[in-house]
């Protein structure tokens, strides 16, 4: 009868284990960036994007190819308009490339160009070829749950380490609970001001996997002007070295 009652006791304890230990790693702040990161980039992929620039005045579109492996490793290269045409980036670890085809130069671009516009957008250059890792690049705190555009959200405030010089002093990433997709970004200056907002919008199955293929930023105080970046097609399954990551490949890839 006790070897029983053991038995029934020991059944019970696992049960409650697994019911309670999957909660507890979805409520560790750096584990659902980490899954997060790993919905949007996969282990490779390659997609094809345009980027709309409005502004006040006038509204201009860059339409362009973009290759990934991990975190490491990115190509950007834009396939219009013809003045932009060729023009091509190249993340290696923590060094950023430019190759610029109107004078044929490719330059390596310093830190303290990470917090500049991408390509005349409200994208810094850090934004787009993903400079700092998201995971390994900030301390992570759970600040809670919110509803955003009808999405039940982890809020997660992420504070840059000392030794990782990064464009914002404070980011707030809202992911998704249902899907660990991002849902809304909110970047902040030194003085706690909130920069500007990146909302990911219009989720759909991509790749053989969901994704937002619209990333429309909105700068804070700044009215008439935003950047809408929309992905028109994306692979996951696209096989891709380190070696494709080249500097020489930068001129050449199409």
């Amino acid at each position: 009868m006790k070897t029983m009652e053991k038995i029934l006791k020991t059944l019970l304890l696992l049960l409650l284990v697994a019911c309670v230990a999957p909660d507890a790693r979805a409520q560790d702040p750096r584990e659902i960036i980490r899954r997060m990161e790993e919905n949007m980039r996969g282990d490779a992929n390659y997609s094809e994007m345009s980027m709309e620039v409005v502004r006040p005045r006038y509204t201009r579109e860059v339409t362009m190819r973009s290759w990934s492996l991990g975190e490491e490793y990115a190509l950007i290269f834009v396939t219009a308009p013809a003045r932009d045409a060729g023009t091509a980036f190249l993340k290696r670890g923590n060094e950023i490339w430019n190759y610029q085809p109107n004078i044929d130069r490719t330059v390596k671009m310093p830190p303290s160009m990470m917090s500049q516009s991408w390509m005349g957008s409200d994208f810094t250059n850090d934004d787009l070829v993903n400079a700092s890792s998201p995971v390994d690049d900030y301390t992570h705190k759970l600040l809670g749950e919110e509803e955003i555009d009808g999405h039940t959200c982890y809020v997660i405030e992420m504070i840059p380490t000392p030794e990782n010089p990064v464009v914002y002093e404070k980011v707030i990433q809202y992911v998704s609970k249902e899907h660990d997709l991002p849902v809304r970004t909110e970047n902040y200056d030194e003085r706690d001001n909130l920069v500007n907002t990146i909302h990911w919008q219009e989720f759909k199955m991509m790749g053989g996997r969901l994704t937002p293929s619209v990333m429309k930023i909105i700068p804070e105080d700044q009215s008439g002007r935003k950047t809408v970046i929309t992905t028109h097609k994306i692979d996951f399954g696209v096989e891709l070295s380190e070696r494709f990551f080249s500097i020489e490949n930068l001129t050449e890839v199409r």
